[in-house]
C-alpha cells in the first residue's frame, strides 16, 4: 500500500481478507510493473472491444486489462473476460506464471 501497488476500496476500507477479481489481479501486477519501470504501454491498434463484457470492465482497471491482454497475462473465456469474477487459484498462479515469463523474463 505504501507504494500504491494495493490501495483497498477506499480510505476506511482495504479488504485483505477479500478474494481477488481478474480485473484486480490485472491492476496489482500493472502498478507492481510500473513501480519497477517496466513499460506499461499499450498498442492503440490493439482491439480490446471485441470482448462482450469489456465495458464491464472498472474505469480504475481498464488500462491494467488493456495492458494484461496486450501481454497475455489474462485471456478471455470465449469472447468475455470476465472482469469481475473472483479469480481461482489455477488461475491466479497462471496469471503469475505469465507475468514472471513474459514480463519479468
Amino acid at each position: 500500500a505504501s507504494t500504491g501497488i494495493v490501495l483497498g476500496y477506499n480510505e476506511a476500507s482495504f479488504g485483505p481478507a477479500d478474494d481477488l477479481t481478474r480485473e484486480q489481479i490485472a491492476t496489482i501486477l500493472y502498478r507492481y510493473a510500473k513501480y519497477k519501470g517496466i513499460d506499461v504501454s499499450v498498442d492503440e491498434n490493439t482491439n480490446f472491444l471485441s470482448f462482450n463484457d469489456f465495458f464491464d470492465v472498472n474505469d480504475y482497471a481498464k488500462p491494467a486489462v488493456m495492458w494484461a491482454l496486450e501481454k497475455g497475462l489474462i485471456v478471455g473465456s470465449g469472447w468475455d473476460l470476465k472482469p469481475l469474477d473472483n479469480a481461482a487459484r489455477a488461475q491466479t498462479a497462471l496469471i503469475l506464471f505469465r507475468f514472471c515469463k513474459n514480463i519479468l523474463k
